[in-house]
């Protein structure tokens, strides 16, 4: 089907209007942190339901009305998973020091490649601690 042509107060809208869009994923993943004292909590092994949101900014297109497809961050997003999920973060190359900081910039590094417009990511450990990466700016 062909995408509906736009009238002119729509064409402005979409011309001109910022928006910044993101999806949101979850993952199960064990992980210690080496350099913490050892008699932090965090130094034991122990695993997080990861929390990561994926945002995009970008203007919207003018006939479809969307900056991006949210199926294409999916799709950008499951090789990452098969790498996440259900394993032992500090086994994986880079996250060697699994802190939800380096995390967030694994992340960056592996899919902005992939989506251009990466503008944000976000990784929760759990429901009230985060950290959020901007790629260096």
């Amino acid at each position: 089907m062909k995408p509906e042509i736009l009238n002119f107060e729509q064409k402005s809208i979409a011309f001109y209007t910022m928006m910044e869009i993101f999806k949101e994923f979850t993952f199960d993943s064990a992980h210690w942190l080496p350099y913490v004292p050892e008699d932090h909590k965090c130094r034991h092994l122990h695993g997080h339901t990861y929390i990561v949101k994926l945002y995009l900014r970008g203007e919207l297109h003018p006939v479809l009305g969307w900056v991006t497809d949210f199926a294409d961050i999916k799709d950008a997003w499951r090789p990452l998973e098969k790498q996440l999920d259900h394993k032992l973060l500090n086994e994986i190359p880079g996250l060697e020091n699994p802190t939800a900081e380096n995390l967030a910039v694994w992340i960056w590094n592996h899919i902005q490649p992939t989506l251009p417009q990466l503008s944000k990511v976000i990784v929760c450990e759990n429901q009230t601690s985060g950290v959020e990466y901007c790629g260096g700016r």
